[in-house]
């Protein structure tokens, strides 16, 4: 079993991102930390941590100041960067520090299932021992490759899909797209086309409201509640 660590400032995404893990056979979640001090004192007092899915934004540190940190006291836990930041500085800093993979938020089960799974083919094949030929080295450095997450609605940025995605995890039940325009701010098509997107990735559910005559109405709930 694959020991995890999820580290996130946010107690909701920790939560549903923990529950992704706990999906995927194979791996357990040991422990969630929402500040970097907190981690770090995870990481240094369980019996035992295999891999870290370490967000960046943290509020009393960065998630690569905790990978440093974790360097230079000698922890070899492997991490992987799971975060909404995506600036090449902040992932070419990552790849130094030796994250093995970094994943944008937001990001769909499938996406972060597929490199679970990759890393705990690495691992077997590392656990194996022995030498390598070139071409087995070659794939070892490949093996936490993925297929690419499906694009975004074009003309929407990251940070919209994020924005939408925060509101129907704090919503208390499932919300039409004039609700989610109404709490975020953006417009109702805006809205509407972000929820396709989060529903098409698997990340809501929808659902109808049937009321008087005409069409139900289309609303969407977080699929962790579904």
């Amino acid at each position: 079993m694959i020991e995890v660590l999820v580290v996130d400032d946010d107690v909701r995404v920790a939560q549903i991102n923990a529950a992704y893990v706990e999906k995927v056979p194979g791996f357990r979640v040991a422990a969630a930390a929402h500040t970097a001090a907190d981690a770090l004192h995870r990481l240094e007092t369980l019996p035992r941590l295999d891999l870290v899915l370490m967000d960046h934004c943290l509020p009393d540190d960065t998630g690569l100041s905790v990978v440093r940190e974790m360097r230079s006291r000698g922890i070899g836990t492997d991490v992987i960067m799971v975060t909404a930041a995506r600036d090449v500085s902040t992932v070419q800093a990552a790849m130094r520090h030796g994250a093995l993979q970094y994943l944008i938020k937001p990001f769909t089960f499938a996406g972060l299932r597929s490199r679970l799974e990759a890393y705990a083919a690495l691992r077997r094949t590392l656990d194996s021992g022995g030498e390598a030929e070139q071409a087995e080295v070659d794939r070892l450095f490949g093996a936490l490759s993925a297929p690419p997450e499906p694009t975004l609605p074009k003309g929407h940025s990251p940070a919209t899909v994020e924005l939408v995605r925060r509101t129907l995890m704090g919503a208390a039940g499932p919300l039409s797209a004039h609700d989610v325009a109404e709490r975020t701010g953006v417009s109702r098509q805006t809205a509407q086309r972000c929820l396709k997107f989060l529903e098409r990735t698997g990340r809501v559910r929808l659902t109808l409201k049937y009321g008087g005559a005409g069409r139900p109405e289309h609303r969407y709930v977080w699929a962790a509640r579904a």
